[in-house]
């Protein structure tokens, strides 16, 4: 059975029981118990590598203990070891604190996962599924990889789990764009499931991993934070699949709850690709950890303000913000100015309005700064749906190669050589400060609909109403005749 159809059948057996109700509890169940699939086929590898090596979870909660055998538990002893047993076991496991820690790992991704299951036969027909996967053979991961991003994609019916994806198209444009480096250290400060982090993985280990120092040096430099439950346990099983042998560095916590002004050196990053949480409010009191003059509810407002804290000098960030960080006032020109005093506002790359339907239907933008110089000029870029088609939807989603176009004219890592074109146009800083620090500039090589003249229009409309105040005057005349009849 292919992995795809294998996860198929799950999710078959998942939507017989009781307790699981919708595509985000299933996908939850799922990832916890693919989860302890993967950690354990990874420890009993690791085991064989490395003398000395113990698994982060202990014997009798091991995946091979209670799971692995095909004739093991079932109904409600299954039952009753995974609620009473498995779950209090894991959600309690003592840590030392120290990097590398794995136990922490576990704990951190149990700490709100939930067994929604009701039925135990039910359970170990799903459990037997899972057994048919096995994690340490390359080409089944890859596989399951492939798979996984289908799962990330399904979160789209899931409600406001949709939140949490951003298509593999922009984020793998972005991540080639800034162009990682094993020893740089690179955040994503609102890492959802993972994508930018295993996109920039794939992007180095293509390009610069060619021994196993490079390796240590990529894993060592990777640093994420998600608050929300299921997308911290989705992108920890993703570093799993990724091979990171110590995904701790994913943790559990809201980035902008710690105070703006306790960032210091020592948290500063060479690298920030992110797509941070926007049109929502942030809970009360959060806007109070930044300064008087950055203080606001948006959320992707904060997190611009503290990804320009974070980036050292010669950082460089790829974020993703919505057209109203472009045109807004007030906080949001504060934000944009400081940007462009701090670092060079390099290049904007706009996006259609469908590129993240259908759970957001507003206009997004591609936003890549260095910090460290001020900016002098920004070169924008209009993306358009590819010819014949009219938007970006479930169906027909944005694609890598539509975004060709867009690599060709970047002009390689310095940026050299660019050209306006009828979709690239450039503007200075003078023109963006006498504009307010309005960033929103529509291309200027798109001819303007020509509406007509105005006091034609004017002219025509004032007849329109004239003609429907006249029927209008005739049709009481024909009710008031008939009423007299």
């Amino acid at each position: 059975m292919s992995v795809r159809n294998l996860v198929k059948s799950i999710q078959d057996i998942m939507r017989q029981d009781v307790g699981v109700d919708g595509d985000a509890q299933r996908i939850s169940q799922l990832c916890w118990m693919f989860f302890l699939k993967i950690i354990d086929d990874q420890d009993q590898q690791l085991e064989l590598m490395q003398d000395g090596y113990r698994s982060p979870i202990p014997k009798k909660l091991q995946w091979r203990t209670w799971a692995a055998n095909p004739e093991g538990i079932t109904g409600d002893p299954l039952l009753i070891f995974i609620n009473d047993e498995l779950f209090p076991g894991l959600k309690e496991l003592p840590g030392s604190g120290k990097p590398g820690d794995r136990r922490r790992v576990v704990k951190d991704v149990f700490e709100d996962a939930y067994n929604y299951m009701k039925s135990g036969q039910l359970m170990r027909q799903v459990v037997n599924k899972i057994n048919q996967v096995d994690f340490n053979n390359l080409a089944e991961r890859q596989h399951f990889g492939d798979i996984y991003e289908q799962i990330l994609n399904d979160l789209q019916s899931a409600g406001n789990a949709g939140e949490y994806y951003t298509p593999r198209a922009v984020t793998g444009f972005m991540a080639e764009r800034i162009d990682p480096h094993p020893g740089e250290i690179l955040l994503d400060p609102a890492c959802g499931t993972g994508g930018f982090l295993t996109c920039s993985i794939r992007h180095m280990r293509e390009r610069y991993v060619k021994k196993v120092e490079d390796e240590q040096k990529m894993q060592a430099g990777l640093r994420a934070v998600e608050k929300k439950q299921l997308p911290h346990m989705l992108c920890v099983t993703n570093m799993l699949l990724h091979n990171i042998e110590d995904p701790s560095f994913v943790h559990h916590d809201n980035t902008l709850a710690r105070p703006y002004i306790s960032y210091g050196q020592a948290d500063r990053v060479d690298i920030v690709l992110t797509n941070p949480p926007f049109g929502g409010r942030e809970e009360d009191g959060i806007e109070s950890n930044f300064p008087k003059h950055f203080q606001t509810r948006e959320t992707a407002d904060l997190f611009l303000a503290l990804i320009i804290r974070l980036s050292k000098p010669e950082g460089r960030a790829a974020v993703v913000l919505p057209d109203g960080s472009l045109f807004g006032e007030g906080v949001k020109t504060r934000l944009k100015e400081h940007l462009m005093e701090e670092c060079n506002l390099h290049t904007i790359v706009r996006l259609p309005n469908s590129v993240f339907k259908p759970y957001a239907s507003i206009g997004t933008n591609l936003v890549f700064f260095e910090k460290g110089e001020a900016t002098k000029e920004i070169w924008f870029y209009e993306h358009r749906v590819p010819e014949g088609q009219k938007a970006y939807s479930m169906t027909k989603p944005i694609r890598v190669e539509h975004l060709d176009p867009c690599v060709k004219w970047w002009g390689g890592a310095k940026r050299k050589g660019r050209n306006e074109t009828e979709v690239a146009w450039k503007v200075t800083a003078d023109e963006v400060k006498a504009r307010n620090y309005n960033l929103d500039f529509k291309n200027p090589h798109t001819a303007e609909d020509d509406h007509g003249d105005p006091a034609e229009i004017l002219a025509k409309l004032e007849e329109s109403e004239k003609r429907t105040a006249a029927l209008r005057d005739q049709l009481k005349a024909i009710l008031a005749e008939a009423l007299l009849r």
